[in-house]
């Protein structure tokens, strides 16, 4: 089939929200073109929104993170003591971190390619000449977009094909999979914002002639 019809059919598939006819519709092709263009507009939207709230922009991912984390550590805090001092295990107590974990660890990267800790090379680059420096960041930009197009149409895919199968969290009797899984695509699309926003930031940085370069250090509040 064409790229055309192929896209019309992943939108159809997506109209129904039929999970095994979206799960069929994504096997083609245009699944990445598609996807290219949903990473690339969740971006500018999710970047419009932080324009607008300040307050997203600087707690968004963070708040995820630490909440997940908490959960995290309630789950295996009350079944160390259900288990040795009630006696007792609830069957999901360990299926459900580390679904949890991902997404704490999805939504990091997000937020560490806003901080730019993820092998930004700061000390070799700010030696480097300015143009060097600018074009090394628009390197940055064109990579971090494509792993972003490339995580994003994989995981639907894999949310799609979750959510045909049924497939439920294992010691659980109704907790669906792709539940979970759908944050990762959503994930990546934050990412893509931060991108967007990295980028923007340093055209205006060339464009004032200020610091291209500024050493990277993790947690740092921006």
């Amino acid at each position: 089939m064409s790229l055309w019809t192929d896209l019309g059919a992943i939108l159809s598939a997506m109209a129904s929200q039929d999970s095994w006819e979206i799960r069929n519709a994504l096997k083609s092709d245009a699944a990445w073109v598609l996807g290219a263009v949903a990473t690339a507009a969740g971006g500018f939207l999710v970047l419009f929104l932080y324009r607008l709230f300040p307050l997203l922009d600087r707690h968004l991912e963070r708040t995820i993170m630490v909440w997940s984390y908490l959960a995290i550590a309630f789950i295996i805090f009350w079944g160390v003591i259900d288990r040795f001092v009630f006696k007792n295990q609830e069957p999901w107590s360990t299926t459900i971190p580390p679904l949890l974990f991902m997404i704490m660890a999805w939504f990091g990267a997000a937020f560490n390619v806003r901080l730019r800790t993820h092998l930004s090379f700061s000390e070799f680059r700010m030696i480097m000449p300015r143009w060097a420096q600018m074009a090394c960041l628009c390197l940055d930009a064109v990579l971090w977009f494509v792993f972003a197009v490339i995580v994003f149409v994989t995981t639907v895919r894999v949310t799609a094909l979750s959510a045909s199968n049924f497939q439920i969290v294992l010691g659980t009797d109704n907790v669906m999979q792709w539940w979970f899984l759908i944050t990762a695509p959503l994930s990546f699309v934050l990412l893509a914002a931060r991108v967007f926003e990295n980028l923007s930031d340093d055209l205006s940085n060339w464009r004032e002639n200020r610091p291209l370069i500024n050493q990277a250090v993790i947690g740092e509040d921006r």
